[in-house]
């Protein structure tokens, strides 16, 4: 038993960035499947496309309005995440983590979504809005986009930069994953024409990079001039260091909150009381305001440190 805990805690990203239900349900569920199946030899990425087509069925089953279906539903998307989590634990432990499985691992949580935004969408379109006798229609879909487009991938692609932000602030750059897109653009081209495949991934990979930084115009000023002055995190004086560590170790829950967990709760929830539209309107004004408050105190933080650095 000493030895799962102390596996546990090594599988870990840091205890800052870990949400409680994680800590204490999906992780211990994920290290469980992690060590079974490094002793099977399978790579972190095999399991990362079986989550795929795990959130794919998800998205199948929800279409359905009956209880069975969407229990099921629930069953799939619980599974995908577990495995979603034994991937990047395996990939800790066996040190096994590239960059390849980091994108892979985003992407899957994309396809699980669409699928599922999807197939709510064609369960909803001959459905009455609520109070109505009006059809949602094409509405569902505006409505979806929305949700989905705007709202659900903004947050999540912003949630994840300020966790890689934070770990590499607590850890240093061996313990963080914070990417630049003018790394990633100037690796896409140094690649040759017929290594096509890798030229469209790292064109993609900086384009998502370059979104994150386009949105955190604070943070960037305050970076480039921590590097002009320290080059590396390592080399910072540990005083200013904290006070940024305990800036944004408050907001930390706002990144858990803005990921997974509380959007396949209020999923699961919409689901099964045959109101998915409840889900949409959720990503759209309760997660909405979470990710402009987030946003906002971010930085607010990096403005006042950069002004510390004066």
């Amino acid at each position: 038993m000493n030895r799962f805990q102390e596996l546990l805690r090594a599988s870990l990203k840091s205890k800052d960035t870990e949400e409680w239900l994680d800590v204490y349900f999906t992780r211990p569920i994920g290290l469980v499947f992690a060590l079974l199946w490094n002793r099977l030899g399978i790579h972190p990425n095999v399991i990362t496309i079986l989550s795929i087509f795990l959130g794919m069925a998800a998205g199948y089953m929800f279409y359905f309005t009956d209880l069975r279906h969407n229990l099921l539903g629930v069953m799939f998307l619980m599974l995908a995440n577990f495995c979603d989590s034994t991937d990047g634990q395996m990939a800790r432990l066996t040190a096994k983590k590239t960059l390849l499985g980091r994108v892979l691992d985003g992407f899957s949580g994309d396809v699980w979504f669409f699928c599922i935004y999807f197939a709510l969408c064609l369960r909803m379109m001959g459905q009455p809005v609520p109070g109505t006798e009006v059809r949602w229609g094409i509405g569902i879909w505006l409505l979806a986009a929305v949700a989905g487009l705007v709202c659900h991938s903004r947050q999540a692609s912003l949630s994840d930069y300020y966790r890689q932000i934070h770990l590499y602030f607590l850890l240093g750059k061996s313990g963080s994953e914070l990417d630049s897109s003018a790394r990633q653009r100037a690796i896409y081209e140094s690649l040759p024409k017929r290594r096509w495949l890798g030229r469209a991934f790292y064109y993609n990979y900086a384009n998502y990079c370059k979104g994150q930084e386009i949105r955190t115009p604070a943070f960037q000023r305050f970076y480039a001039e921590f590097k002009s002055t320290y080059g590396e995190v390592e080399a910072m004086p540990r005083e200013l260091r904290e006070r940024f560590l305990d800036g944004s170790r408050p907001l930390m829950k706002y990144t858990n909150l803005l990921s997974f967990n509380l959007r396949a709760i209020c999923l699961y929830a919409a689901c099964l009381l045959d109101q998915p539209w409840a889900y949409f309107l959720i990503e759209i004004v309760v997660l909405g305001v979470l990710y402009l408050y987030m946003h906002r105190k971010h930085e607010t933080l990096c403005a006042r440190m950069m002004e510390e650095m004066k």
